[in-house]
């Protein structure tokens, strides 16, 4: 008669592997969603995020959470990504400033292209120069002018070291020649505050930003950086007409997750915001702001971001600029 002889070593690998499919099978999103803003309440990014994040939660039943967290150039809210669990459950919605600070600080607590996964792009908007009406500036050919006279007495407000505002100001110093100093704030309300309290002489800011003080008559706009007018204020020229002629420059948001997310996550969540973004609702509310909402798969999101990373870096060490 046969001893029992029990062999284990085949089942419990197929038990095991069973279980693993299993648990990574639950369907996307399977708890809250966080988007991590870098900057403050208000901004841009911020606008953006209570745009989408509503539309996430109506379609999939499950919380979004806005959580702000301005830092210089955004790397707290960069390193809570890039070290959050890669389950797609947590996103960052950010400006160009995520380029900025790639290209201008050597040491961060992320690398800015292996850690993160672009998942969409979000909107572009203009920039507008803005400043007080006490300035006694009307035109940016004016402001120009001034500038090259009073070399280093004028300042400029950016949303941050590196952000899109700052690295739009300084194109806009290499093209027109002039010597201004940066003045960084937290984020862009801030910096629209001062300007229109005149304790800076400008800012080169989103429009989206920008237009409730310019349609209360507190700021004053001298031009857009887009290559035509813009609708909302179809009376403010472009630079390119009135004072520097070839000269543009468009600021974009979008939605960046953790690098390790599995694509099919990845790609749902594009697929889904790119949805959310065709709803007339939706681009009626960001282009009344000045903006205009634009989806993109993560492909070509990333070689957005990667190509801009490259550009800003040269374009900041022929400026000059140095992380302080």
């Amino acid at each position: 008669m046969f001893a029992k002889r029990w062999i284990y070593f085949p089942l419990f690998p197929f038990l095991f592997s069973l279980g693993c499919e299993c648990a990574t099978a639950q369907p996307y999103p399977a708890k809250p969603i966080r988007i991590v803003i870098p900057f403050t309440p208000a901004s841009a990014s911020d606008i953006l995020a209570r745009l989408v994040g509503p539309r996430l939660h109506e379609a999939w039943s499950q919380q979004v959470v806005i959580d702000d967290r301005p830092s210089a150039g955004g790397t707290i809210a960069g390193e809570i990504v890039a070290r959050a669990t890669p389950d797609g459950h947590t996103l960052m919605l950010t400006s160009s400033a995520f380029a900025g600070s790639a290209a201008l600080y050597d040491k961060l607590p992320y690398d800015s292209v292996k850690d993160f996964s672009g998942v969409s792009q979000v909107a572009e908007t203009a920039l507008v120069l803005v400043v007080a009406p006490s300035q006694g500036v009307k035109s940016a050919k004016e402001l120009i002018a001034l500038a090259r006279a009073k070399p280093g007495q004028l300042t400029f407000a950016s949303s941050g070291i590196g952000s899109g505002t700052h690295y739009g100001t300084e194109l806009f110093k290499l093209a027109a020649g002039i010597d201004v100093v940066h003045v960084p704030f937290r984020g862009t309300p801030e910096g629209i505050t001062d300007t229109a309290a005149g304790r800076v002489t400008f800012f080169l800011t989103p429009l989206l930003t920008a237009m409730p003080l310019i349609r209360s008559g507190r700021l004053l706009p001298l031009g857009v950086t887009t290559a035509a007018r813009q609708p909302l204020m179809p009376d403010v020229p472009s630079f390119t007409e009135s004072a520097l002629p070839g000269f543009t420059y468009d600021g974009w948001f979008g939605v960046f997750t953790q690098a390790k997310v599995p694509r099919k996550i990845v790609n749902q969540l594009s697929r889904e915001i790119a949805r959310i973004l065709e709803l007339p609702e939706v681009k009626d509310r960001i282009a009344a702001q000045g903006a205009a909402a634009k989806s993109s798969t993560p492909e070509q999101f990333d070689r957005l971001v990667h190509g801009e990373i490259a550009t800003r870096k040269k374009v900041f060490k022929a400026a000059g600029v140095k992380p302080e």
